[in-house]
């Protein structure tokens, strides 16, 4: 595939990783950054930390008053967010050419002066925020804690996909002012962020300007750990079923992945498209259209760094329909993928699909400034902008067999089941494990802020 962006690489003294990639057909230049801290690198009891100083972050640094990063940006014709999740919190924003300095200037100042602004009250205030975000998006969401459950289902009780991004309220609660800057300290430094420009901006412009208001900056963050081994897949089956109200039967089912960036995570990603992640594939054609006992079904695969990547499928179920029978429906699904792997048809739908969605992120300035962002932090590599399709084309139908072997087995499958339940019926969860305590169901949280 002949994709060729620009990526001009360099490292500062302090650590802080950088990519130029210039792009001239809009006078706008993305800023998008990347640190190597989620919900991943949370300790026991101090759960939702990173999500947190992703609010904290607005609130104002040493020479920015709470709320300006936003307003200075915005007056500019800016437009910016920031978002947490497992493996890292990334910042970005996209301005007028003639504002990146400014953008800059903003960004090292809260991400090397940040805790001058953390004051108790701003703390309390975020939590507050936090709090009311959970109620919102989870709590009072039908479904809204399903993905928690799929975490906790899947991943063993300690692991560092166990617990969801936006974390325990009790823990967010819990934690004082001096923890929270512990935390500020051992992960917020720029020997543990990457930094991309991309747009309307020369190299040697672009590395001048990061130096100017980066380089300043001592390499502060804590040594990284090393990442987890791969887990192996669910011995045994796991289910946890919840009775809530909710507008149709629905059907999570989990499976343990290779970690992201792997052949073998690849081959994964392509069966899950093939079985149930397309409009053509088998959980559709037999499940929504033949036998009409679901209304939807929906896989897809998240790669993750740190010891396993996740895979899952969602079936709603159809109004009337028993809800073993759509998952026993699932499992032949599964198994006669097992036997005989994708047909033809099913490999060239699957990477045609993934090629379309490739593209169609690069096409936009913002994603394409992300992916570098991910690929250089997670991967030590942003040059896979212009390689993926390339890995993705050698993918066969043997490997995708091979690897549905050995992940997607039916036995190695997390199910949360969330039935309906009468609207003044309290909501109640059960958990039945065959496994030997290889998999702990909670209810924690995640999020994507």
């Amino acid at each position: 595939m002949p994709l060729d962006y620009p990526i001009h690489r360099r490292t500062l003294p302090n650590g802080l990783r950088v990519v130029v990639s210039p792009d001239h057909t809009v006078p706008n230049v993305t800023v998008n950054l990347w640190v190597g801290v989620g919900s991943r690198h949370e300790s026991p009891g101090r759960t939702g930390f990173a999500h947190l100083f992703e609010h904290l972050m607005f609130q104002g640094s040493k020479n920015v008053p709470s709320g300006e990063h936003f307003e200075a940006l915005m007056a500019q014709g800016g437009r910016l967010n920031a978002t947490t999740w497992f493996d890292r919190t990334n910042y970005f924003e996209t301005v007028p050419k003639g504002a990146v300095e400014l953008a800059l200037w903003l960004e090292a100042d809260r991400h090397g002066h940040l805790l001058d602004a953390v004051t108790q009250e701003n703390l309390d205030n975020q939590r507050d925020v936090v709090k009311e975000e959970k109620r919102q998006r989870y709590d009072n969401q039908p479904y809204g804690n399903a993905l928690i459950d799929v975490y906790a289902a899947t991943f063993p009780q300690g692991h560092p996909y166990h617990h969801p991004t936006i974390g325990s309220m009790e823990d967010l609660d819990a934690a004082s002012l001096a923890d929270v800057h512990a935390f500020f300290r051992a992960h917020y430094g720029p020997d543990n962020t990457v930094l991309t420009l991309c747009g309307d901006i020369t190299p040697e412009h672009g590395f001048e300007l990061v130096e100017r208001h980066f380089g300043p900056l001592p390499a502060s963050a804590e040594p990284r750990r090393e990442n987890h081994p791969q887990l192996e897949p669910l011995a045994q089956p796991v289910r946890v079923e919840r009775r809530e109200s909710v507008p149709n039967d629905r059907l999570h089912i989990a499976f343990r992945l290779p970690v992201d960036e792997t052949d073998e995570f690849l081959a994964a990603a392509v069966a899950l498209d093939a079985i149930g992640g397309l409009s053509t594939s088998r959980l559709v054609r037999r499940l929504v259209r033949r036998d009409q006992i679901a209304l939807g079904a929906h896989a897809t695969a998240w790669g993750f760094v740190d010891g396993a990547s996740l895979g899952f499928v969602v079936l709603d179920v159809a109004p009337g329909q028993d809800p073993d029978a759509v998952e026993a429906a699932f499992v032949e699904e599964l198994t006669a993928f097992l036997a005989g792997g994708p047909t033809a048809v099913e490999l060239e739908a699957s990477l045609a699909q993934s090629e379309r969605s490739w593209l169609s992120a690069l096409a936009s300035q913002e994603e394409r400034a992300d992916a570098i962002s991910h690929h250089l932090l997670l991967h030590d590599d942003p040059e896979v902008v212009n390689t993926h399709l390339d890995r993705l084309q050698d993918v066969t139908a043997e490997q995708v067999l091979a690897a549905a072997r050995r992940w997607l087995q039916p036995q190695s499958r997390a199910v949360v089941a969330y039935l309906s339940a009468p609207a003044d019926d309290e909501a109640v969860g059960d958990v039945a494990e065959d496994s030997a305590g290889d998999s702990d169901a909670g209810a924690n949280e995640e999020e994507v802020a």
